[in-house]
């Protein structure tokens, strides 16, 4: 019998009748980077490599852990080697939740139970692609079988969102997520091409730009903004001098790059909050950490790190000051290092109003937190310190449209971290309230907390 069975993670009775309560809610996952391109145009996977292994960072890191040359990861071999080299990969993961999710896609898309090793890579390699050839398989028949109700995609300010109108029918709902990065990153060296090409001029055009552009993402449905932050940036200062030192080709001291971030993201925040958005923080990763490889590949494959700065004055002055001027939408912090999970875990009760149920947020295990460990350690945090009941549940973070197992995954981690409670004595076992909480966990608190 496969390992991937229906006791997979779920070490109690407790844990089993709580799974058998949600596993078949369906999905929402409100941050993903699936390419609304692909989906709107139906894309068909030329074979196992291009679903599994195209533009998987987290895969390509492993493979070169175990000694695979780059050609066979991002260079021009031929994608059954890459392929093969993957499978080569597989059996060291012990451990790893790659071995655990490609077991999990393999058995739900695909019907295989067999683990994937350099033995058995052949079999799978002809069995997936013989699938993937039939129109089941197409990028939108995958998101069809996997159950996914809501799926917000990830966009620039820029982005005309053509595909997202062009799947206004589809079955799915496909929303817009709002995220202006390259507009507030000012110290970077992509800021001043960016601002070129969007045709803004002044430092007003831009703060015009910014809410014309929140307004048209409202218009196709957009709940949600994001922003990756490397660290919390607070100053108060001229963020018009700055921008204009910036355009004139000046360096700006660090005081100035935070003090123009801080009212851009207070813009936003102010437009956020009157359409009823939600703000999501990304805090803490150390991006592009290996320069030889950056210029080579450029960003997003597998050379990002956790940052270990000191986060909490900075954000709890950015909060302070948004719900001073009644400007602090509702909002979700995510942390890359779990150091800083207690320090979330606290920040969330000094500015939560009352006007929403969890209004602010401990966001689920994060990237490299994306796993056991981190998803426990996350979800614990927040029951000791806050309410784990009104949390909004998982995301998949991801660019694969097989990668929607993970819900599975999270739903069995929720289960058996619940369901050890209640065997140890520490909850009632009143399976009509602990049937409430896992199903507002899994769907109802995201489908309500969004407005979905």
């Amino acid at each position: 019998m496969s390992f991937i069975n229906d006791n997979f993670m779920l070490k109690t009775e407790a844990s089993r009748k709580l799974y058998a309560i949600i596993k078949d809610l369906p999905i929402i996952d409100y941050h993903c980077h699936l390419s609304p391109t692909m989906i709107a145009e139906d894309y068909k996977f030329r074979n196992a490599y291009d679903l599994f292994l195209g533009g998987d960072h987290y895969k390509w890191r492993q493979m070169r852990t175990n000694g695979i040359d780059e050609e066979y990861i991002t260079g021009g071999a031929d994608e059954y080697e890459k392929f093969l080299a993957f499978a080569r990969t597989m059996p060291y993961l012990i451990g790893n939740p790659l071995y655990h999710w490609t077991h999990l896609e393999l058995k739900r898309f695909f019907g295989i139970d067999e683990l994937l090793s350099e033995k058995t890579a052949p079999m799978i390699w002809e069995k997936c692609n013989a699938l993937l050839a039939k129109d089941e398989f197409s990028a939108k028949n995958l998101i069809k079988r996997s159950g996914v109700e809501i799926i917000c995609t990830t966009d620039d300010p820029a982005d005309t969102l053509e595909y997202h109108e062009a799947l206004r029918d589809f079955s799915t709902k496909i929303l817009p997520t709002f995220r202006p990065d390259k507009a507030v990153e000012i110290g970077k060296e992509t800021f001043l091409p960016y601002i070129e090409s969007i045709g803004v001029g002044s430092y007003s055009e831009l703060v015009e730009w910014i809410k014309e552009r929140i307004a048209y993402f409202n218009s196709y449905g957009c709940r949600l903004s994001d922003h990756a932050l490397e660290y919390v940036p607070f100053a108060i200062g001229d963020a018009e001098a700055a921008f204009n030192k910036r355009l004139a080709g000046e360096a700006l001291s660090d005081a100035e790059i935070d003090a123009f971030k801080t009212e851009m993201l207070r813009i936003c925040a102010v437009e956020y909050t009157r359409l009823g958005w939600t703000m999501q923080l990304h805090i803490g990763a150390l991006r592009n950490n290996n320069r030889r490889m950056y210029e080579k590949l450029g960003a997003d494959t597998g050379f990002d790190s956790i940052n270990d700065l000191a986060i909490a004055e900075k954000l709890s002055a950015f909060l302070d000051n948004l719900a001073y001027s009644s400007s602090l939408p509702k909002t979700i912090l995510y942390t890359l290092n779990p150091k800083d999970n207690y320090v979330l875990g606290t920040m969330l009760g000094n500015f939560q109003d009352g006007s929403v149920a969890g209004k602010i947020q401990f966001g689920s295990g994060w990237w490299f937190n994306d796993q056991r460990d981190g998803m426990v350690a996350q979800m614990t945090s927040l029951a000791n310190l806050g309410m784990l009941s009104r949390f909004v549940g998982m995301l998949t973070d991801s660019r694969s449209f097989v990668s929607y197992p993970r819900h599975e995954y999270f739903r069995r981690i929720l289960c058996n971290l619940i369901g050890g409670w209640v065997e140890d004595g520490e909850f009632p076992e009143d399976y009509e309230l602990l049937g409430e909480i896992v199903s507002d966990i899994a769907y109802y608190n995201a489908k309500n907390y969004f407005n979905f």
